[in-house]
């Protein structure tokens, strides 16, 4: 009775969790960066394998430094009993059987610089796996900036579609009056399919985005997202100085980080293969048995004769080798991030002065530049052609303005990628 209750208990709730896992799946995401982050912090499979094998790293250096396994050897002398009886393997019917177990120590020291070597490779594996994150939560944040731009692109075109469809309108009613050439009409008309065919392309370049961001965080591609928000608040300037984030790229940033611990096991390494000099031991005893009684007891003593140096040499030098490689991999890994780094706070202060420069003066400008075209085209002193360039002005300023800020948090998610960590 108690079984099949738990098994209607276990059924329930599977069907209740099927459901609650579709619907997780389904959610509507995306809002906020942060959403799409913590969704992929779980979800992600490629973040799910470094976190693994960096698991399985750490559960190396466990072994690493143990001893081997013992060894346990019987033997038995004389089986026939000096051709008196048939061949036999009982112990107690033997001339002797002997019992010996050995057990191998290696060279002091050597454990040590083992168990060393594996944490330090471990430590190696962690930083490959915040690697992992860092690239992927900059691809997400980039990628949440593009689609930001498209859906305030989008926007802000259908606004402008509606003021063109009025501005149309006016133009239908001047010719009709006389008051304007049939020209103006049809380029109202030409402006209205030029824009309704750009938000085609805004749509699918919306999808794509979709999709990409899906891709990113485990989802299905066609899994719908929530239209952006907003974007992050952009660090003050006080934060972004590169001599301060330069000394935290060389002590955080993750591939700097993990070719910082394969240097210190390549130093262990090659410490370890200098101790190869001296000889390894194995110690062993053995009871003796005759007949059915245990009389004898011997005690070994084994050590392997280091004498091939030659190859002891070309270890040595192997292991030297790959420790300059291990200091020249780090040197170069902190020059590209160094030189990633400036080049990234460059580009967002110049689009956080472009994003400035468009609000406090060109938009400003394009707008009261509009106002004025629109009145004197009303009054017909200026012709249709005019109107339309001032707003044309203003959708590109608007469209500069939006792009800058999605430039600006691109750049910022490349700078948290080489800090390991958001500013």
């Amino acid at each position: 009775m108690q079984f099949t209750l738990r098994a209607c208990g276990l059924a329930v709730a599977l069907a209740v969790s099927a459901p609650m896992a579709n619907a997780l799946d389904n959610q509507k995401i995306g809002a906020s960066v942060e959403s799409l982050l913590e969704f992929a912090r779980e979800r992600n499979p490629e973040y799910a394998s470094m976190r693994y094998e960096a698991e399985a790293a750490g559960e190396r250096t466990a072994s690493a430094g143990a001893l081997p396994d013992p060894k346990l050897r019987v033997e038995l002398e004389d089986i026939t009993m000096m051709g008196e009886q048939n061949p036999t393997l009982s112990p107690s019917r033997v001339g002797k059987a002997r019992y010996q177990i050995m057990q191998e120590l290696p060279w002091f020291g050597k454990r040590g610089l083992q168990r060393e070597v594996a944490t330090l490779e471990a430590e190696g594996v962690k930083g490959k796996a915040h690697a992992t994150w860092a690239d992927l939560a900059s691809r997400i944040k980039a990628g949440y900036a593009q689609l930001y731009y498209v859906h305030e692109n989008e926007r802000l075109t259908r606004e402008i579609l509606d003021l063109m469809t009025r501005l149309e309108r006016v133009t239908q009613v001047r010719y009709a009056g006389g008051l304007a050439a049939q020209s103006d009409a049809i380029r109202a008309q030409v402006e209205l399919t030029n824009m309704r065919n750009e938000l085609v392309m805004l749509d699918n370049e919306k999808r794509m985005l979709h999709a990409r961001l899906n891709m990113l965080v485990a989802r299905p591609a066609n899994a719908p997202l929530a239209d952006p928000e907003r974007l992050r608040q952009l660090p003050p300037q006080a934060q972004l100085e590169y001599v301060t984030l330069a000394d935290r790229v060389r002590g955080r940033n993750p591939r700097l980080t993990s070719d910082d611990a394969r240097l210190r096991a390549a130093e262990k390494s090659r410490d370890l293969t200098y101790k190869n000099r001296y000889p390894d031991f194995a110690v062993g005893f053995a009871p003796v048995q005759t007949r059915k009684s245990v009389k004898e007891w011997e005690v070994m003593f084994e050590m392997n004769i280091p004498i091939q140096q030659s190859s002891r040499r070309a270890m040595e030098r192997e292991s030297e080798a790959m420790l300059s490689a291990a200091r020249a991999r780090k040197e170069a890994t902190a020059n590209e991030v160094l030189s990633e780094l400036a080049e990234s706070l460059s580009a967002l202060e110049a689009a956080r002065r472009t994003e400035s420069i468009i609000s406090n003066s060109l938009l400003p400008q394009a707008e009261l530049t509009y106002k004025a075209a629109l009145a004197s085209y009303e009054n017909g002193k200026v012709d249709f052609a005019t109107l339309l360039d001032a707003q044309r002005q203003i959708r590109q300023a608007r469209q500069s303005q939006i792009k800058a800020q999605a430039d600006a948090q691109s750049r910022l998610a490349e700078i948290e990628r080489l800090l390991g960590d958001e500013l």
